[in-house]
């Protein structure tokens, strides 16, 4: 990264602390490193690994993350149980959800057309998904 990129992303890191949120920078080549690997959902990194088999049991699906603002979170939980069969409900702290959503349960279309059509009548203010990894 050269400095002018680099003290960007750190002013942004910022921003999200002082927001009251957490924030973990971690490495690909730290976590390759100590981590394992998988086959058909089996950890096969050997006598010598140091971390847990993360990949095999976290490393599917996506991870939703939904902030409501208005009433509360009751309506989007309801849609979201209805909507997606399987979807766990991970933490919520007050208005901000994160679901965990096997890929088996949904696809990537049909959790952004979900939550954009119900945008206005479950108070959604926004939302992410991304994939789930390390």
């Amino acid at each position: 990264m050269d400095p002018r990129a680099r003290r960007f992303l750190w002013d942004c890191i910022l921003s999200v602390i002082r927001e009251g949120r957490s924030v973990v920078l971690t490495s690909h080549r730290a976590l390759a490193a100590r981590g394992g690997h998988c086959a058909r959902d089996r950890d096969v990194s050997g006598p010598c690994r140091s971390v847990p088999p993360f990949p095999c049991r976290f490393g599917d699906g996506y991870t939703v993350v939904v902030r409501v603002g208005g009433p509360g979170p009751a309506a989007v939980e309801t849609l979201m149980r209805c909507h997606f069969p399987g979807i766990v409900l991970k933490e919520r702290h007050g208005g901000l959800l994160q679901y965990q959503l096997p890929s088996r349960a949904g696809s990537l279309a049909s959790i952004f057309s979900v939550l954009a059509a119900h945008r206005v009548p479950c108070h959604i203010e926004d939302y992410s998904v991304s994939q789930t990894t390390l």
